[in-house]
């Protein structure tokens, strides 16, 4: 078999994972506001070693500081509503924040499909 062949396929799948990924992290922001994010951010944890070395790596380190920032803003957000004078501001806080954190996903996805790293 072809060397170059076999490294094509295995770039294929991990581009395929990368694509799967956002698309868990993109149905767990519609479906649950990003409650169910964290399943794909142990797969991009798991898997990102594997893909050392391409442009899918960047992928895997974007959509898990994706993760971790869209957390930081919600549970900033939390805190303020909680605080009861807060409540218009941390609505503020997460509407910004899924809107962000959806920018981000669309961008991944597009510059995956395009074959590009991400700026990381």
């Amino acid at each position: 078999m072809n060397q170059e062949l076999v490294l094509d396929e295995k770039l294929q799948t991990l581009k395929n994972l990368a694509w799967v990924l956002y698309l868990f992290h993109a149905a767990s922001l519609v479906f649950s506001m990003g409650a169910f994010s964290w399943i794909p951010l142990i797969i991009s944890y798991v898997k990102r070693g594997d893909a050392a070395g391409t442009f899918v790596y960047s992928h895997h380190t974007w959509q898990i500081r994706s993760f971790f920032w869209y957390l930081f803003w919600m549970a900033l957000g939390v805190l303020l509503f909680i605080s009861i004078i807060g409540i218009p501001l941390a609505w503020l806080i997460w509407v910004g924040a899924w809107i962000w954190k959806a920018y981000r996903l669309i961008k991944g996805f597009m510059d995956l499909n395009a074959n590009k790293a991400m700026e990381i």
